[in-house]
């Protein structure tokens, strides 16, 4: 028996109507069917009246033709499209539901509105339940049809549309090619940081589908930041140069922070560059690593306390280490050590320490404030006098006359007043703290100490005045290490 029973074509307009006249064939089934029924319990009431055999197969193929048409089939249409038989739907609002979706979907693809051609047509038809055709089916159908779109597979990265291959493997291999640099032989895991997608799905068919496009797209660089903690010696201004910034830059960052009072250990927000998609990766190495000496301390009268030196430098150990290591864009995140293996020990470092009292000049290693006052210029660059320059110290107006200390003890190696190139400083004094570090108060009004003397943190060395060149009556502290003036307020307590 055939799949499809087909009836009349009926005309679209009474697709209601036929299937009305459909209903009497239905009934009379149905009315055969009860008299049938009726006829076998009357013939087989009495004990003694007999049915013919002929007329009892009759009956019964009645009734299962009945059965068969009512149970086998379905009312259906068959949908055909610009004289193509597309399949059978249950109702015609299946198919025009489909359309609506596809135009939907093409226009949303597209970027304007978009119809399907041609006006589809429906056939009445009785067929097996089986053979209604899924929704899908009609779909796919329809988009193929389309010119404007097709089928691809589109890499996106956190919801961004980057591009796209009718060739998986052209994809895979863009994104090899980005984990590619950071990848070596000691490499366990490889991994994208945010959310990297391969779908297939229907794009405009101008799509861009050029991999080196790709590529340049995804290892473009984009401004994120990160922290930067302050190290002795460092400037707001230096900090900002360090990483290629503006000052105006690096004070968007750190609206809060003081550019004129950074401190050690401080934490400033830098900007940093890094690739529009960034690889993870995890390398187990093994390497050998140095132990330290273990440090012995033994007294030493010939020093003065705070003073010490090595007596024997020892001998380092050496251990085999074998570590998971971190990297983002190859740069170290985290070591974890999974196993260490000692392979020669150290032996101990022997150091002398003094014990010899200090003199009061002693330089301490801190640095006091050398007066108090309105810091009137900072370390870095200022304008002065109309025209930009780079002020290498610390400007603190005082009252004429007041005290000017010595910031940490050591020894006086120059007061006097300025000549040649340090003209503008007028009367000046310059202190050796030792380790290569010195200060510096200029523009004094007298000087309390010579060259030569040892001074005390604390002790009074000078008086503010405005020798030199300036605009009133202030000190001007500067701090040297090994020659090359350093932010005072990086090391003042």
């Amino acid at each position: 028996m055939d799949q499809i029973l087909h009836l009349p074509r009926p005309d679209l307009a009474g697709l209601q109507g036929k299937l009305e006249r459909f209903q009497p064939y239905v009934d009379r089934v149905r009315t055969k069917t009860k008299q049938m029924q009726r006829w076998l319990d009357t013939a087989t009431a009495g004990e003694r009246r007999l049915i013919s055999p002929l007329n009892f197969f009759a009956a019964a193929a009645v009734i299962g033709l009945a059965a068969i048409v009512s149970t086998v089939y379905t009312p259906a249409y068959v949908v055909s499209q610009n004289g193509v038989v597309l399949g059978t739907v249950s109702d015609p609002q299946v198919f025009e539901d489909v359309i609506d979706r596809v135009e939907a979907r093409a226009t949303e693809i597209l970027g304007y509105e978009y119809t399907l051609e041609g006006t589809p047509s429906y056939d009445f038809a009785l067929t097996e339940p089986d053979n209604i055709t899924p929704a899908a089916q009609f779909e796919t159908y329809l988009f193929d049809q389309i010119g404007e779109v097709m089928k691809n597979y589109t890499l996106t990265v956190n919801g961004q549309f980057i591009g796209a291959a009718q060739d998986r493997a052209v994809l895979d291999g863009v994104l090899e090619q980005i984990k590619a640099p950071y990848v070596n032989e000691n490499t366990v895991e490889s991994s994208f940081v945010g959310e990297v997608s391969i779908t297939h799905e229907y794009t405009p068919s101008d799509v861009n589908q050029d991999a080196e496009a790709m590529l340049t797209a995804l290892t473009a660089n984009t401004n994120g930041q990160t922290v930067y903690e302050v190290q002795k010696g460092d400037t707001f201004m230096q900090i900002a140069y360090d990483n290629d910034m503006s000052l105006e830059e690096l004070e968007a960052l750190n609206p809060d922070v003081d550019i004129n009072k950074i401190y050690i250990g401080q934490l400033i927000n830098v900007k940093e560059e890094i690739p529009f998609l960034s690889v993870k990766t995890v390398d187990n190495v093994t390497y050998t690593e140095e132990i330290a000496c273990p440090v012995v301390e033994v007294e030493d009268d010939s020093m003065y306390q705070g003073e010490s030196r090595v007596v024997d430098a020892g001998v380092p150990g050496e251990q085999v280490v074998n570590a998971n290591v971190s990297y983002l864009n190859g740069v170290e995140q985290e070591r974890t050590v999974l196993s260490t293996q000692v392979t020669r020990e150290a032996t101990n470092k022997v150091v002398a320490v003094g014990t010899k009292v200090r003199p009061s000049w002693y330089p301490t290693g801190t640095y006091i404030w050398p007066l108090y006052g309105n810091i009137t210029s900072y370390f870095g660059y200022r304008s002065v006098f109309g025209s930009y320059s780079y002020h290498d110290a610390l400007d603190i107006a005082a009252s004429y006359g007041t005290t000017i200390k010595a910031s940490d003890g050591g020894t006086v190696v120059w007061a006097g007043t300025g000549t040649g190139g340090y003209w503008s400083y007028g009367k000046y004094v310059v202190i050796d703290h030792g380790n290569g570090v010195r200060t510096l108060y200029a523009h004094c009004s007298s000087l309390l100490v010579s060259a030569g003397d040892h001074v005390y943190q604390g002790q009074a060395i000078a008086k503010v005045g405005m020798t030199g060149r300036t605009t009133g009556p202030h000190c001007h502290f500067e701090m040297q290490i090994n020659g090359t003036p350093v932010n005072p307020l990086s090391y003042l307590g």
